[in-house]
Parts: C-alpha cells; structure tokens; sequence
C-alpha cells in the first residue's frame, strides 16, 4: 500500500511540475532568435512543424514518411486532397447510417418531439415500418404515462396542445416558454401556411434591433416536446409510490425475459425485440438508458442499433454519430489538411447542434454546404452557409419578414389553395406586423465577413436584414431546403455600405454576398484567422497583407491563399515553432494519433471533450470556439488533459487500444530499462524534440521510485540531462501518458 501512495504521490508531482510548466511558458518555448528560422534546421524538424500545423499530429513513422516526399511536395499533396486515397477511413466510418442520409430522411427516421405528438394526437398516422413504429411507440407510452401521472398528482402541466392546421404548439406553454413579437409568429406561421407547412412555428423573433448574437445559440426549439427527453423526471411520487412502480418494472422486466435477449442470436435477437409488447419493447428501451445495456447492440446492423438507441433518444443517435465521425476523420483521414479545414470553417460559420431542429440539419451542413468548399472559394462558401437551413434555423432568418413585406402588413395571398385548409390570423388594422430579424444580418458583418470593425453601422445591419428577408426553410421540420418566399420579403431599394441595391428580390441578397466576398476587409478578416489558425495567436502583419493581397487576386480561392501562407518565411520562422497550444479536439487527436491507438469505439473520446470543455458541435453563441491560448490554458484545464493522457496511455479509455510496450521499443515480458524506456518514448511521440525540464521531471520522479526504479543518487553536471538509473521495470504507461501531458505535446 506504502508503495502505491508513494508511486500516486510521485505522479501527482510530476504532473503539477509539467501542466505548471506549461501554463508558465506561453510564449514559444523554443524560440531562441527570431531571425533563425525553421527552415534553416534539418528537414526532420520541418516535416514535424508542417505535420504539427497541416494535420491533426504526426503518426508514428510519419515524419520520416514526409522527409522521404519532400516537405513542400507533400504540403502541394495536402491541397489537393481529391489525389489521396481515404478508403480505409470511409470503411471505419461505413457504420454510421445517419452521416450519409439526407435531412429529410433523419427527420422520418430520427423523429423530434414535434413528430412524436403530431402522432400521437392523430394528426399523422403511425409508420408503417414495424421497426420505425416501435420507436414511435415507446416515446409515446411514455408521454402517455406521464400525462396520467400528472393528472392524477393534480398537475395541470399537460403537454401543449397541438393545433390541428399547422402542428404549432399553443401559445401560452409554461413548458415553451412565452413567445415574443406574436404578430410576427402569425405572419410566419402564415408563410409555412402558404407553402404546406405541417410543422411547429414557436421561435420567437426579435423586432429591428433585436436579440443579441451571444444569447443566440441558448434558444431552444418550440416545437420540441417531452418526447425529445424521455428520460425527464415525472411529477414525484410518494416513497411508496416509487417502491411500488419499481417492482411492477422488475417484476415485468423478469416476466418479459428481457436479461435473456442478449443471449440471443443477432439475426433473432431484433425480430424477437420487434415480437414483443409494447410494454417489453419500452423495458429493453429502458435496460439500454444512459449507455447501458450494449450487449444488446452486439451483433446488430447498424440500422437495428439505431432502432434500439432511437428508442430513447432519436436526435441522440443523430448527433453521436455525427461528433465520432468527426473525431475518427481527424484520428484516421489520410486528407488530413481537409479535415483541418472542414473544422475550421465549420467554427467561422458556426451552427449549434442544440438549437432545435438544427440537430437533424448539422450533419448535412458539414457534410454539403462546408466540406465541398473547404479548400475552394469563398464566395461559394459564403453563399451556401448564407442558403443553409441550419444557418437559417439557427439564426432564425427563416422567420424574419419584412415590414413593408405582403406578410407584414398583413395582406392576405390570393389566390390561396391553403386558404381553407389553414385560416391567415386576422391582422390588426391599422397595424403592421413587424417580423424583421437582425440576427444573420448582424453575424454576416460581424462574423462571417467584415470582422466587428469592419466598418459597417447599425443602420448597415437593418438593411442586410431586410436584404434577407424571404430566405426561408420549406418544412423546415420535415427536412426541407432552402426557399426564397417573396410574400416575406422586404419590397424596395437597400442601402448597405453606402451602395444602393435595387429590389432584385433573391437577387439582392447574392448581390450583397459578392460585394462582401470581394471586400478588402473581408480579405483581411479571413487571412488574418488562417493565419491564427496556422501561425501563431498574433500573427505578422506583413504575412496577414500578403494573403490578403493574394486572395483579392485569386477572387477568394483559399487553397492560393494557403499556398502563400504555407510557403511564407514567417510561417516557417522559429518564433511560431510550437507557438500554437492545441485546442482539446486538436489535443485528443493528436495524442490517438500519436500513439497509433485502435479505437473501437470513439464515443468514450468525445465523452473526453465534453469534460474538457469542447462538446463537438456544441458552441452555442455563432463566434464558434476560440483557437486562443488563453481560452484553454489553466490549471485545472492542464491538469484534466494530464488525466486524460494518463488514462490513455494506460488502456483505461474504453474501446480505445494502445500498445504502448510497442512505442516503448519492447515486446512483454522483457521491457527495456527507464533509461531506454524514456529515450524511445521521446523519439516516437515527440521525435526526440524534449526540453530538459520536462526529461529531468520525468526522471526525477523514475528516480524516486515513483515510476519504475529504485530511489539513486545521480550526477547531474550543468546543462546535462539527467540519466536515468532503475532497478526494476519502468512504467511505461506513465512515462508515455507524461510526454503527452507535456508542455512540447501541448503545443504544435
């Protein structure tokens, strides 16, 4: 036992000594002169700059791979990730349905709350498919249920009720929330009228001026039900209540022989799920809450999986699919540079994966609106977020209506064929019904193009506001796409920037995306963070100039704007060397890389992020994460990274492999000594390049005792590192874990 505190206690000192080390050196810790550049080093010190910056870290063996391709013919390779061969990723990612569907068919598959009571209140019918309708089934004996606990505890907290021509909630929720600009819901709710929408229309809307971009991602979506949470708590019952509802589940958990079902052959295991009552199907639904229950999925096709996950959260199944397929593309994509970007850009024009039905959009806006064009134009970019209906949702453009629209003053369409089916609201005479939404209009400036000082007024973001007015969602709920809606839109010419748009309808608005695409300060803006992203947190001004120069030239094409980056002198100059401390996506993926782990399973690595403060997809306001030190650099962040690379490197992360007997140059039962151990750890994570601060607190504490040896007295002439003298087995899993808590890993 002595042994253990002593061996914790020298890890835990060691640990302290390394993230303070870190947390203390924020200037470049290598950085001698600035003028001696990187370039100027050996070439292995150059593939491992450029693969610390051009990728997500190097693999074991991949410097020397670059070095035998030439730095700068591999950096060309990377711009044009169409020539690399990614088949093994798209075979690791082949699982994951839902990353290859189409919005609208997760909106079937993977029905929100909105779908869930439209069924259950007989507005739609229940799925034909048996599988799909067991999903419908289980979510809605559990809405059932609550509403008879409720009532019988004499809540009056019933679900609100669904109005039968547009599938809105009733306004007046406790559980929605109020809703705020009314006139302007009736005329948006009018406009999904006219085009046959069937789905909720509650986000609220702010008038000119309105809502500030940070509360922005914190809305949530109206028309979401209980049944996107079934796991909520249900009205509380008596302690003998609980007693009593807890040994009717046991008793027909036992009844149902559901503890048996894994037991089961995989081709039977899902049609005998499929046999059962509705109730059985809701106690395998309830065995498999909160991550339990996996037995149950060996085996399964990935679609039966999803059923069985589904059951309990639909949208769940969705995004989790979507952040491990992110995680395994930066793990294990040969188009490394591509991946980098994808994030990237996903950042600047960020969307948050919990804004209502946004979380069925996301997978469709990586996938068809940013990684198309993450080495293309800007232009084209800009455009297609502009069009996007998770940037349209999540910004809340899709309700925005024009003051002096056809909507807004409450002018009824003619001819309507809805007219009938959906009654327009009554509009109050005499007063206009003001819907006009400053969000994306405020963000496009702000955000997306301009920069915050990018010399526009308030008066600049009305206008692009009412620019964009019309650009809508059809069926939003339902999985539609974009739609230009001229009945919303803004009538009259547009002054933005001092120049006079005419009214060009859609027009205006592609015309106001090319004249900002085109701008010298969004030329600036955008070169300034790629080469934060790629150089350091304050980048030369001269580098800045260059690209921007290059990108009005190339009309926005960002691979020649790249190109001058990569190939700058700043770029390759000493001072940015490791000047970047890495994100926690950037850090947990480099560290898997690093030590080339299988991961079996990559949910337990976005588990990770979330404690480390960077759920993926999950930046709620639209300035997206920071690429900042200062935003990660703390103790008690360092210290959570440390645990992380610790319970790496000793096979404690599930579903996550690594053989570090194998990093550490040996084969079991006969390690290497510490000093060996130590020396081949720091050439295949680090490639050798270690300060002596972190070497010597290392074995400081092997040394000791701590991590593999017996307490020595050693010699340690100035400026020498100190030697490493151990009587028994090191603990490579300790040392492996501290070079990746270290400050030089940290950092790319």
């Amino acid at each position: 036992m002595r042994v253990g505190r002593n061996k914790f206690a020298c890890i835990r000192s060691a640990v302290f000594l390394l993230c303070f080390s870190l947390a203390c050196t924020v200037p470049p810790l290598l950085a001698k002169k600035k003028d001696k550049a990187v370039a100027g080093a050996s070439d292995q010190r150059r593939a491992l700059h450029a693969l610390n910056r051009l990728t997500f870290g190097p693999r074991p063996g991949d410097v020397q791979r670059v070095m035998a391709m030439g730095v700068d013919k591999w950096i060309d390779l990377q711009l044009h990730p169409e020539k690399i061969d990614d088949s093994a990723l798209n075979a690791r990612l082949e699982p994951f349905r839902t990353v290859r569907m189409s919005t609208k068919e997760l909106a079937e598959d993977f029905p929100d709350g909105q779908e869930i009571n439209q069924v259950m209140n007989g507005k739609k019918p229940m799925p034909s498919d048996a599988a799909l309708r067991m999903v419908y089934q289980v979510q809605i004996d559990r809405q059932q249920e609550k509403k008879e606990r409720q009532q019988e505890a004499g809540k009056n907290t019933t679900p609100p009720a669904v109005d039968g021509a547009n599938g809105a909630a009733v306004a007046g929720s406790a559980q929605n929330g109020s809703m705020q600009n009314s006139s302007a819901q009736g005329g948006a709710a009018e406009s999904a009228n006219a085009s046959g929408d069937n789905s909720a229309m509650g986000t609220s809307m702010n008038s000119a001026g309105g809502d500030s971009a940070a509360s922005v991602g914190a809305r949530t979506d109206p028309g979401a039900s209980d049944a996107m949470a079934p796991a909520a708590p249900p009205a509380k019952l008596t302690p003998k209540e609980e007693d009593q509802a807890r040994r009717r589940e046991e008793q027909l958990y036992a009844d149902l022989d559901v503890p048996q079902l894994p037991n089961v052959p995989p081709d039977q295991r899902f049609k005998r799920i499929l046999s059962l009552s509705i109730a059985g199907q809701r106690a395998v639904a309830d065995s498999l809450r909160g991550g339990k229950g996996q037995e149950f999925l060996e085996g399964l096709p990935p679609r039966q999986k999803e059923i069985l996950q589904a059951m309990n959260n639909p949208g769940g199944v969705v995004t989790g699919e979507l952040a491990q397929a992110k995680l395994l593309r930066a793990i294990y994509s040969e188009r490394q540079l591509d991946e980098v970007m994808t994030d990237f850009w996903f950042n600047h024009f960020n969307v948050f994966m919990d804004k209502g039905v946004d979380r069925l959009m996301i997978t469709s806006y990586e996938r068809d609106v940013i990684r198309p064009h993450a080495l293309g134009k800007f232009e084209d970019l800009l455009v297609a977020t502009a069009k996007s209906p998770a940037m349209l949702f999540y910004l809340d453009n899709w309700l925005s209506v024009g003051p002096d629209s056809a909507q807004g003053l409450g002018i009824p369409a003619h001819p309507s064929p809805y007219a009938r089916r959906y009654p327009r609201p009554q509009a109050n005479p005499g007063k206009r019904q003001n819907g006009l939404n400053e969000n994306y209009g405020r963000e496009l400036l702000e955000l997306h193009t301009l920069s915050v000082n990018g010399g526009y007024s308030q008066q600049d973001v009305t206008e692009v506001a009412k620019v964009f007015t019309g650009w809508t969602i059809e069926k939003p709920y339902q999985g539609g796409g974009f739609k230009f809606e001229p009945r919303m839109h803004e009538p009259g010419p547009k002054f933005v920037l001092g120049h006079r748009f005419k009214s060009k309808s859609e027009g205006e608005g592609l015309e106001v995306l090319h004249r900002l695409a085109t701008s010298p300060q969004t030329a600036h803006f955008i070169s300034l963070k790629l080469a934060e992203r790629f150089v350091a947190d304050d980048p030369p001004p001269a580098l800045v100039d260059r690209m921007a120069k290059t990108f009005l030239k190339k009309k926005g094409d960002i691979r020649e704007v790249l190109g001058v980056l990569f190939h700058s002198p700043e770029f390759w100059d000493d001072t940015s060397y490791r000047a970047k401390v890495k994100t926690p996506l950037e850090f947990v993926a480099s560290a898997v890389r690093a030590t080339g782990a299988e991961v079996d399973d990559a949910q337990p690595l976005v588990g990770q992020l979330n404690r480390m403060g960077m759920p993926l997809y999950g930046a709620q306001p639209p300035t997206g994460y920071s690429m900042k030190a200062e935003t990660w650099v703390s103790s008690s962040a360092l210290l959570t990274r440390m645990n992380f690379a610790l319970a790496l490197t000793s096979g404690k992360i599930k579903a996550v492999k690594v053989d570090v007997a194998q990093l550490a140059g040996s084969e079991p039962p006969n390690p290497p000594d510490s000093t060996l151990a130590l020396s081949t750890l720091e050439n295949t994570l680090l490639e050798g390049d270690v300060s002596k601060q972190t070497h010597d607190s290392i074995t400081a504490q092997i040394d000791a005792g701590g991590i593999g040896g017996a307490p020595q007295k050693q010699d340690n002439k100035a400026g020498n590192r100190k030697p490493v003298n151990s009587t028994r087995s090191p603990d490579v899993s300790t040392m492996a874990g501290l070079l990746l808590g270290s400050p030089e890993f940290q950092r790319r």
